[in-house]
């Protein structure tokens, strides 16, 4: 970051970090969120008139005053500045005003797709700022990184990066279509190696005082969450199927039905828990020995497996949620309850981790509550310093206090509505 005074309120081991933001909906912005969230300051450019897509993204909440906000924008928008520009330099004016900010910025982080489009070149951006780190995050990536031109230039959603990937292959029922895992799983895994990628960058640059560009594919982000599935295809030539909530080669492990209506997660991996899973269950530890039960596929599927399954299916459905939480954790096998919002919002250990935090909004101007920090940090925690920003509501701010333009210069951006 440049020497001239940080715009935003100083915390957080990113304090002093620009970053320049440009882009829309959930995964590369919600990295920059990520990055605001601990201290970094983040510009975001909206256009003008428009903004952000995801302030139109349904629910939305009505403030007391009448207005209203996508939850979206209120839970992921915050700790941003919000700078309205029309960015495309092919205009003399935005070009200037976009590589003021580039010399003052320490990252330009954008998933826009069209930037050349827009005059906008990696070339360029690191002449005037040989430091600066620049993430492109797109669906197939960036044809300098590799891939097939054609696919580079696809166009990709959430729900695009799982299929590609192979991750919706996995998911649901065997006997049913793919799952499409919720809500915008591919997105938020995206925006967390932007953020590792950004960072990783970021430090190298101090060390080196030399930027790089960093190249973020939606696909390949969730294909680094897949496990073991590629290799065990390399390796062994299978090709490894949807299984449900049930893996095939191991229980009691999956959702139970509880007397009171609720699902359960419970689970035991490995000879030791399992030991103490049947004994939590009440049952005979000899007679339903791991080797004959949950050693591998064929001991699940055997006669004995699938009585024990039975055992377990009917004992949850004759006891209370808590009474199966109760009973697992005295045995400490790991096991709770599915919650919904309004369950986990009302459960004391979220409350006592300080996951909620309340700031005003600044489109109600009002408080909200929503989902705090993540993670912890014992000496530079993050914070939210401000909810969500309206429109351009810190154009005249940056443009004033960070780029010294001055009252004529800015209203004659604004005159012709490129601010």
């Amino acid at each position: 970051m440049s020497k001239k005074k940080p715009l935003i309120p100083e915390f957080g081991p990113l304090a002093g970090m620009r970053v320049l933001s440009a882009g829309s909906i959930v995964a590369m912005p919600f990295a920059a969120t990520m990055l605001a969230d601990f201290g970094a300051e983040v510009i975001h450019i909206e256009r003008p008139g428009m903004g952000d897509s995801l302030r139109g993204l349904a629910p939305f909440a009505k403030g007391k005053e009448g207005g209203k906000v996508s939850t979206s924008w209120a839970q992921d928008g915050r700790n941003k500045l919000s700078l309205s520009l029309e960015l495309n330099l092919k205009h003399p004016e935005v070009k200037e005003l976009f590589f003021d900010l580039i010399k003052e910025s320490d990252v330009f982080m954008e998933n826009m797709v069209w930037l050349e489009k827009l005059g906008i070149y990696d070339e360029d951006i690191l002449k005037v700022n040989p430091k600066i780190v620049i993430a492109h995050v797109s669906g197939y990536g960036r044809p300098q990184f590799g891939g097939l031109p054609e696919y580079c230039d696809r166009a990709s959603y959430d729900m695009i990066g799982q299929a590609f990937s192979g991750w919706m292959y996995l998911n649901g029922d065997p006997d049913r279509e793919p799952t499409v895992a919720k809500p915008w799983l591919n997105d938020y895994v995206s925006a967390m190696m932007t953020t590792f990628g950004v960072l990783s960058a970021y430090i190298n640059a101090q060390k080196t005082g030399k930027g790089q560009v960093v190249d973020i594919a939606q696909f390949e982000s969730q294909a680094k969450f897949m496990s073991d599935t590629y290799a065990t295809y390399t390796m062994t030539g299978a090709v490894r199927e949807r299984s449900g909530n049930k893996p095939p080669a191991f229980q009691p492990y999956g959702l139970f039905k509880s007397k009171d209506d609720y699902y359960v997660a419970l689970g035991s991996f490995g000879p030791n828990v399992y030991k103490r899973t049947i004994e939590a269950f009440g049952l005979d530890t000899e007679y339903f020995n791991y080797k004959d039960c949950s050693y591998d596929a064929a001991a699940v599927a055997s006669e004995k497996g699938r009585e024990l399954d039975k055992l377990v299916v009917d004992w949850c459905k004759n006891h209370t949620a808590q009474e199966i939480e109760d009973a697992m954790a005295a045995k400490r096998v790991p096991c709770s309850r599915v919650n919904n919002s309004k369950d986990c919002f009302e459960h004391p250990h979220f409350k006592e981790r300080g996951s909620w935090v309340t700031y005003e909004d600044q489109t109600l101007k009002e408080d909200i509550t929503a989902f705090g920090i993540v993670p912890k940090m014992s000496e530079t925690p993050g914070q939210v310093w401000r909810g969500a920003p309206s429109m351009g509501q810190d154009t005249d701010k940056v443009l004033k206090e960070l780029l010294n333009y001055d009252d004529a210069k800015i209203a004659a951006l604004r005159d012709k509505k490129l601010i």
